[in-house]
């Protein structure tokens, strides 16, 4: 169950000179795959199936509450952005920075929603829900958010390097700072669940039943020894879960070639291929 106050946000949003084509950019924060609608349903979703301990579902349901208020601060920021847009065609006509912006700008914007944020990203591609992660494994969970806070820190990040405006750079600013905690929360959680000694996900497989000669092989590809080898902390040494030892080899085939039966004759063949000629 959740509540509002009345309308106040999360953290102040002001806008000193509107700037349209900013709008269309910060539509990227709120509904792309970096953004805050993204990571509000994946906390949510991974909060209503989690099970086992209940700090860990308390914990991302506060989050997923937190983003409701980012969305809300930067839908505020997009229509405070849009305010002052130049709707005027014959204006534009006349002015080519006029026209710059009315061709910069998302034209949904004026014709969709009277000067309005949407669920889309910065080229106007609804959200999906195809990239939220929640797969009831709480350690690979607190992985997939990690990756996402560090993904929307890096937009966040860029939107503040693309705007002089000083209550957009303030607002950023605040999200960045977020973010930041973010990351450490989940890493935190990760950890307390024993991070890299937990590995590998999920850890409840028997590893006698996997073929353990290839866990802890890293397979190169080069067609032959001229192809440099990319040697690192992967290829060599304890692995990061401390159960096996890094090594490289060549990747070898270790299945014959494929031979699937001829096609069925109802099906919309041709007719050498059932006939087996050339």
């Amino acid at each position: 169950m959740f509540y509002h106050d009345g309308g106040k946000l999360q953290y102040p949003v002001r806008v000193e000179k509107p700037n349209p084509v900013f709008a269309k950019a910060l539509q990227q924060a709120i509904g792309g795959i970096q953004g805050e609608i993204r990571v509000c349903l994946q906390y949510m979703f991974q909060a209503f199936g989690s099970r086992g301990p209940s700090r860990y579902r308390d914990m991302l349901l506060e989050t997923a509450t937190e983003e409701m208020g980012h969305i809300e601060m930067l839908a505020t920021a997009v229509a405070l952005n849009l305010e002052g847009a130049p709707l005027d065609m014959e204006e534009a006509a006349e002015d080519p920075i006029v026209a710059a912006k009315l061709g910069g700008m998302n034209v949904q914007h004026v014709i969709g929603t009277v000067m309005a944020a949407m669920p889309v990203d910065s080229n106007g591609v609804p959200f999906d829900c195809s990239h939220v992660y929640a797969s009831g494994n709480a350690a690979a969970d607190m992985l997939a958010n990690v990756t996402a806070e560090s993904t929307g820190r890096m937009l966040a990040v860029q939107l503040q390097r693309m705007t002089d405006d000083p209550g957009m750079k303030d607002m950023l600013s605040f999200l960045i700072a977020r973010d930041t905690m973010h990351q450490n929360q989940f890493l935190a959680a990760w950890e307390e669940m024993g991070g890299p000694k937990n590995h590998p996900i999920p850890n409840d497989y028997p590893m006698e039943d996997e073929l353990q000669e290839v866990s802890y092989t890293f397979m190169t590809t080069g067609k032959d020894d001229s192809v440099p080898q990319p040697t690192g902390r992967w290829s060599k040494g304890m692995s990061i879960d401390g159960r096996g030892e890094f090594r490289m080899e060549h990747m070898q085939p270790r299945g014959d070639k494929p031979d699937l039966s001829p096609p069925p004759e109802n099906a919309a063949n041709q007719r050498a291929q059932r006939e087996g000629t050339s």
